[in-house]
């Protein structure tokens, strides 16, 4: 098993990446890719805090965040499609 620092490190390089594809891109599903980065980011550290305090609430909130976040993508690409289509 890995030590806990590995996954938290993986968890802030991607959330680093996320946040640097959010900043510097214009391309608006570039920018929906990006803030995906960063939620699987936080996921990831849910899942690695769950699993080293051996508590199910991490893993819990990370099934939470991932209908958000599936409700995000829906919307804005619904959004962008509605915009687009003109």
């Amino acid at each position: 098993m890995l030590p806990l620092t590995y996954y938290l490190s993986l968890s802030v390089i991607l959330f680093s990446m996320g946040v640097i594809g959010v900043l510097v891109r214009r391309n608006a599903i570039v920018i929906f890719m990006s803030l995906e980065l960063m939620f699987n980011a936080a996921n990831l550290a849910f899942v690695a805090f769950a699993r080293y305090y051996a508590a199910l609430s991490g893993q819990l909130f990370v099934f939470f965040v991932m209908t958000v976040a599936a409700a995000e993508v829906a919307v804005g690409l619904a959004l962008m499609v509605a915009i687009f289509h003109i």
